[in-house]
């Protein structure tokens, strides 16, 4: 009963890594080329390699669990680290335009 859990526990945390790896290639594929160059972060075909690998390694039904934990670091630079340079460069950083003044319902006066 209790390895039955712990198995099914792993299974989900497999799931959910899968799912991270998932995310972070189709992500990588859908930035720029020009942007990872700006950003000084490799190249996208570098990591698309990398994440694509990681993907792979996931799917796989034996556990290749160093290639997993190696895959989930690269997986979380890439998410980390690369995603926010390539937002900042392409223009969507975490303000949205408007002034750091700015209330709900305009610019903030003071007054």
């Amino acid at each position: 009963m209790l390895m039955e859990g712990f198995g099914t526990l792993l299974w989900l945390i497999s799931l959910v890594v899968l799912g991270i790896g998932i995310f972070a290639f189709v992500d990588a594929v859908m930035r720029r080329e020009d942007a990872y160059r700006a950003a000084d972060k490799q190249t996208k075909r570098f990591w698309l390699i990398v994440l694509g690998l990681v993907v792979v390694v996931n799917l796989l039904p034996f556990g290749l669990i160093l290639f997993q934990i190696i895959g989930l670091i690269a997986t979380i630079v890439y998410l980390v680290d690369v995603r926010p340079a390539l937002k900042q460069v392409m223009g969507g950083g975490p303000r949205r335009g408007g002034s750091s003044s700015d209330g709900p319902y305009g610019p903030f006066n003071g007054r």
